[in-house]
This record gives C-alpha cells, sequence and structure tokens, in this order.
C-alpha cells in the first residue's frame, strides 16, 4: 500500500526523504546513526507544527519507527511496523547495504573518507535484532504496534516473530502481501490507526 494514497483522505501524511537517500543531501559523520534520522525527523514534524503523531515505516523504515519511540515516546501516538529489516544469517546483506552507501555517498563527495563511512555503517548496522533498539526496549514499549511481518533475508521472519512476542502492546496481520491483500491491509491499518487516534 502507498500511504499516501490510502490514508490521506483520513490524515496527513508526510513522506520522509531520508538524508542521502533521495533528493535530500546531508553531511555523514563518524558519530552519526539512528539518533541523527531520529533528530531529522523530528525536526521536520516540528517544522510541520505536529506535536504528536504516528509513524509507519517499511523495510528500514520499522527500525527507524523503533528509534523515534525511544527518543521521544510522548510523540509517537503509534506506529505500523511494515517488513520490519533484522539481523538473522544476514550480515551479509548488511555489509553490502553499507558498501552500496559507501559508493553513493564517496561517488558524490570524495572527500567524505571510507573510514568516515564504515564507522557511520558499524553505528548503524552493527548491533543485533533491529539495530536501532534492544529486545529489552521492545519488551518495554508501551507505544501502539501494529506489525505486518517480513518473510525474506533483509526482513527475517524470526525478527518479526520475536519483535511480535516481545511488545506488549502489538496487533499483528500475518497475511498482508501482494493485491489479493491489499485492500484488508488499508482497512486495518486505519482502524488501527484511527483507534489509537489521540482525543
Amino acid at each position: 500500500m502507498d500511504p499516501r494514497k490510502a490514508l490521506a483522505d483520513k490524515f496527513t501524511v508526510v513522506a520522509m526523504d531520508q538524508r542521502n537517500a533521495g533528493k535530500s543531501v546531508a553531511d555523514v559523520k563518524p558519530d552519526h546513526g539512528w539518533h541523527t534520522f531520529a533528530a531529522d525527523h523530528f525536526a521536520l514534524m516540528d517544522h510541520l507544527g505536529f506535536a504528536k503523531f504516528f509513524v509507519m515505516g517499511g523495510c528500514i523504515g520499522g527500525s527507524y519507527c523503533f528509534e523515534a519511540i525511544e527518543q521521544n515516546p510522548g510523540r509517537i501516538a503509534a506506529a505500523v511496523l511494515q517488513n520490519p529489516i533484522g539481523l538473522w544469517e544476514n550480515r551479509d546483506t548488511w555489509d553490502a547495504a553499507v558498501q552500496g552507501y559507501s559508493e553513493t555517498v564517496r561517488g558524490r563527495d570524495p572527500a567524505v573518507s571510507e573510514e568516515t563511512i564504515q564507522a557511520f555503517g558499524k553505528n548503524m548496522f552493527g548491533p543485533d535484532f533491529v539495530f536501532s533498539v534492544t529486545r529489552d526496549f521492545v519488551k518495554a514499549c508501551k507505544t501502539p504496534l501494529y506489525l505486518q511481518p517480513g518473510s525474506d533475508k533483509p526482513h527475517p521472519a524470526k525478527t518479526s516473530e520475536e519483535i511480535a512476542a516481545l511488545a506488549p502492546n502489538i496487533e499483528v496481520q500475518k497475511d498482508w502481501k501482494g493485491p489479493t491483500h491489499m485492500q484488508e491491509s488499508i482497512r486495518r491499518v486505519r482502524a488501527f490507526l484511527e483507534k489509537n487516534t489521540p482525543a
């Protein structure tokens, strides 16, 4: 589902152009990591005037969602985690991701050193589980979560199973992929967001 189309009649949908991933270009420093992106997210929402909001992320977006909740749980009304990434028998996937990022960033700006990229990559993909937060954090997370599980190498079923088992306030939609489940997925995500809309 494209939330910009599927949810825009009911909600104000903001699509984030992550730094150095699309048209947005920003610094890369050795101490940058998940917290850097969370600061970007909150800065954008501050600029737009939203004090409290939902977050929805597919793929790496699930880890961005968790980091936002960890940084400022009072501002996140609920989170939709679609196809979350994680570390499970796929270290080569994340090594390759860092290499690809290096080629993109350093191809644009050779002044950024390979050492800087590798330090950044370690901050992003060095930990385990979902990379941005720990299992203990998810176990204590009170924020309402809606999970559409992953099932392939970058988005391991094992990671989604752990999230579902750990999180105390979570709904799981097991069948959500493909055209067959599209309308039901939209209906259920909308219902989840409506249910958790602050009064």
